[in-house]
């Protein structure tokens, strides 16, 4: 038997290196749930540019008629629309920064700052009604009531509603059908597609509410559903069950949606996002459009209430950061035109 020596190293199997090809799926395989989310927004924002309907705010009787308590507790007003500013120009300066990677790790804090303006703003807005709440989950049910009522234009008066497997969804007249699962993860390039890509973050959101209800209902022994026959906590649910679950949460909206960013911002989501090849500018600015569009209606009704010379006063109190900025603008642009269609 002869002996094998001086066998060369190259020829010796060896393991096929990663291609980058194969580097580059998986790095998009990663990116998915990004770049989804993503898509809901961007969707959002092009829904709201598509109808630039907030002018149409001074032609609603709901509008013309709002009154409010005027300034029964300025205080605590202003501060409510300090909280909302300031998140809003945090928000708005985040993108002025030319570095990609900072903007990437930028999500940590621009997501919830984007969800929290709003809050403050829907804040304000009720508390002009004389709805002084801070529960979260008492302004989603007040402003999704309001939604449903007709207090904002179309761009983001649309809505959910019904049990799981069943939803209606209402105000977006070209989402005849939901995107399904499959869908070529592209951003939406047209209205139609727009409009179908916010009625499936609708429908994932409501989801994502009722699953955790139906959690938090079921692990608590006194709230649990049982089934009727042996009294067992249920491990399964039905239509009718499904059915009380949709009563509690009432109407999915906007307001959910955007909530969507404070959830993100707390669990391990977020990292999805940092780690991920989306768009990041493309995300900061589709926020920005429409933390400036929902704080723009509610920031009309606020200064329909007070009356525009007590609303000028309050945010000549602002520091000067704020009054320079984009509140002043908005003021010029917006709400003073906006008030005075609404007399005309």
């Amino acid at each position: 038997m002869r002996e094998i020596t001086n066998v060369s190293m190259t020829t010796m199997p060896m393991q096929a290196p990663v291609q980058p090809v194969q580097q580059a799926d998986e790095t998009w395989r990663k990116s998915i749930p990004a770049q989804v989310f993503l898509n809901h927004f961007f969707a959002m924002d092009y829904h709201i540019q598509h109808q630039n309907d907030l002018f149409d705010l001074a032609k609603f009787p709901i509008f013309r008629q709002f009154g409010g308590l005027g300034a029964a507790d300025n205080k605590a007003l202003e501060k409510l629309l300090l909280n909302s500013w300031s998140a809003e120009y945090a928000l708005r300066i985040t993108p002025v920064v030319n570095d990609e990677q900072y903007l990437q790790s930028s999500l940590h804090w621009t997501f919830p700052q984007a969800y929290y303006s709003c809050l403050f703003s829907a804040r304000a807005f009720l508390a002009v009604q004389g709805i002084n709440v801070s529960n979260e989950e008492l302004i989603r049910k007040r402003i999704g009531n309001m939604v449903v009522r007709g207090h904002y234009p179309a761009s983001v008066g649309y809505y959910a509603l019904g049990p799981i497997n069943s939803y209606r969804i209402q105000r977006l007249p070209m989402a005849k059908r939901i995107a399904d699962s499959g869908r070529d993860l592209m951003l939406p390039s047209r209205h139609t597609s727009a409009q179908i890509e916010v009625a499936q973050f609708l429908k994932t959101t409501r989801d994502q509410r009722i699953k955790a209800l139906r959690n938090a209902v079921q692990k608590n022994p006194k709230t649990a559903l049982r089934s009727a026959r042996t009294g067992e906590i249920l491990q399964k649910f039905g239509p009718e069950q499904y059915k009380q679950l949709a009563k509690q949460i009432g109407y999915t909206t906007y307001f959910d949606m955007l909530s969507r960013l404070r959830i993100s911002s707390t669990n391990r989501e977020i990292e999805r996002f940092v780690d991920s090849e989306v768009d990041v500018r493309l995300f900061h600015q589709s926020l920005v459009n429409i933390v400036s569009h929902v704080n723009s209606v509610h920031e009309a009704y606020v200064a329909k209430a007070l009356g525009i010379e007590a609303y000028r006063q309050l945010i000549a109190k602002l520091p000067t950061y704020l009054q320079e900025s984009f509140v002043r603008e908005r003021l010029n642009t917006v709400i003073e035109p906006m008030l005075a269609a609404a007399q005309a």
